[in-house]
């Protein structure tokens, strides 16, 4: 069924035909809602009070879709939270009335059948699937209180041990709750209005997870910045974050909130899971340039990487296979339109509106969980006759008048940071972590270097590795006569191997014993403790 508001009435029709199944006369409706098995309608208009009327009228109203009755009017008088929740088969539904949850059963709304009292509870989310139905809560904190999150299994609401799970935490003006699809845990975003650091414009985000065994964690996120979006996999074992200053991280964490695979940073801001959970698309729209990077999460492995400019609108169609975006107003008022693509980036079908038109919502036919089985990902981009989009390689500007000479190498505004996986025995590059990167990248570098500035000669000695570190008396001076000593000592070593393999030196050596000597009455004279390590040193090494 589809329900439509009109300036006059209310009016359901079937979507199969479009024949009208009730209307209602409500002129002043501002918000309707359809329940999971289009069982009720509900209406809700602005609360008011007349002079005929001084305590308002019940401005939420709860109508039977197939006979047009009405079952209950109640008085909703905020917006927020207006439309009561349900599960997914209707057996339950709940609202919040003041400080309470008053919870309902098989659409009877004249009697309550249970209540949760919680004084400020400021929002809740009933969990998906089949009962039993649980229900997770937020208040927030007060007067120097924390905020705190509790999650209840209905019927069981009231004791001190009813909760299944408790998390509190401070710097929370608002949140969202995500269940996953089976129900077994949720993800809690906390934001504040205003971050006291400095740090954000935009606030400050911490992440929260809570499950219905008890379990409860904050989710540790590898780089400052704000949380751009968090998704749940439909395999409900793992979820992707997107978040951090700009170029923006995305981590695949599992149900230990320990991360699986990081898809390093890039100009992204948001993250889509396919309805079968074997693709994730992670893209940048809004005030980013409509970039998609599409992955195998199976292999983790990249698929494609196509750009949508100007894209305000991103789904998946049910089959896994086509996704749609589309730029609608009145977020944008010009170039309205939608395109069809094929997850390996080919653009398969375009429409874009006719001059002076404006495209309002696009929306893929909802089809039941299991319609479409999951099918082996393709990496070759799919036949059409409208191409790819695949981004350009992007380049540093260039002023016109250097254009014809060769490219130089410049720094690089952001640092940017490889994908590499995270899980543990993972083998290669990938497994290494950030600052092992780093520090092995400038190893090679600094050893390739000496490479070249060295000049290769048979007959030199081969280096000695040593693998104690230098002493360091802390005294400059100090240092730069035990180094003078240590090269003296590497001659005399290099004369007595010379000597010994029957070469007839230039010169007539002094006898090794007073060589010897005169070197140890110098090492008398540095620090006992650097005196000594050098004597080790020597001592090994022979």
């Amino acid at each position: 069924s589809l329900s439509l508001c009109l300036s006059l009435s209310v009016s359901v029709v079937k979507a199969s035909d479009g024949s009208v199944v009730s209307t209602f006369d409500l002129p002043k409706t501002s918000l309707l809602s359809l329940s999971p098995l289009s069982s009720v309608l509900v209406t809700w208009q602005p609360y008011s009070k007349t002079q005929d009327s001084p305590q308002g009228e019940a401005n939420l109203q709860l109508w039977d879709l197939q006979s047009g009755q009405l079952i209950k009017a109640l008085y909703q008088k905020k917006v927020d939270s207006w439309c009561p929740s349900w599960s997914d088969d209707e057996k339950i539904s709940v609202r919040s009335v003041n400080n309470e949850l008053h919870f309902y059963e098989n659409n009877d709304f004249n009697s309550i059948a249970n209540k949760l009292h919680m004084q400020k509870v400021s929002d809740f989310v009933l969990s998906p699937g089949a009962q039993p139905s649980k229900v997770v809560v937020y208040v927030p904190g007060s007067k120097g209180a924390p905020s705190f999150v509790r999650l209840y299994q209905y019927p069981v609401l009231g004791g001190p041990t009813a909760a299944l799970a408790n998390k509190s935490f401070f710097k929370a003006d608002r949140v969202t709750m995500q269940w996953n699809k089976r129900a077994s845990a949720v993800l809690v975003t906390a934001s504040t209005e205003v971050d006291k650091t400095g740090a954000s414009y935009y606030g400050e985000q911490t992440l929260h997870y809570l499950a219905v065994n008890g379990e409860t964690a904050l989710v540790q996120l590898q780089k400052s910045g704000p949380i751009y979006d968090v998704a749940w996999s439909p395999n409900s074992a793992e979820f992707c974050v997107v978040y951090g200053f700009m170029p923006a991280k995305a981590t695949v964490f599992n149900l230990k909130c320990d991360p699986v695979f990081d898809f390093g940073t890039g100009p992204r801001n948001a993250a889509y899971y396919s309805p079968q959970g074997h693709i994730l698309v992670l893209a940048g729209f809004g005030n980013l340039r409509g970039q998609m990077e599409v992955w195998d999460v199976k292999k983790y492995k990249q698929v494609s990487k196509p750009q949508a400019p100007d894209a305000t609108h991103f789904s998946w169609c049910p089959d896994g296979e086509h996704v749609v975006t589309a730029t609608c107003s009145p977020r944008l008022r010009v170039s309205n339109g939608f395109k069809v693509w094929h997850y390996t980036g080919s653009v398969l079908h375009k429409w874009d509106v006719a001059a002076g038109s404006e495209l309002w919502e696009v929306r893929w036919q909802p089809f039941p969980d299991g319609s479409f089985p999951e099918r082996p990902v393709k990496y070759q981009a799919a036949p059409s006759e409208l191409g790819t989009t695949q981004a350009p390689p992007t380049q540093a500007y260039r002023p016109p008048a250097l254009r014809h000479l060769p490219a130089t190498p410049s720094a690089k505004l952001h640092e940017e940071e490889p994908p590499q996986n995270m899980r543990p025995g993972a083998s290669g590059e990938k497994s290494l972590s950030k600052s092992a990167l780093k520090n092995q990248k400038k190893r090679e570098a600094k050893k390739a270097a000496k490479q070249e500035a060295k000049p290769e000669s048979p007959s030199e000695p081969a280096p000695v590795s040593n693998s104690q570190s230098e002493p360091s008396s802390g005294d400059p001076e100090t240092d730069k006569k035990m180094k003078n000593l240590k090269k003296k000592l590497k001659a005399i070593e290099e004369l007595k191997e010379q000597q010994a393999a029957g070469k007839v030196l230039d010169c007539k050596p002094r006898p090794l014993r007073s060589v010897l000597q005169s070197q140890l009455s110098k090492l008398s004279q540095l620090p006992p403790f650097l005196y000594l390590d050098m004597l080790n040193a020597r001592l090994i090494g022979a």
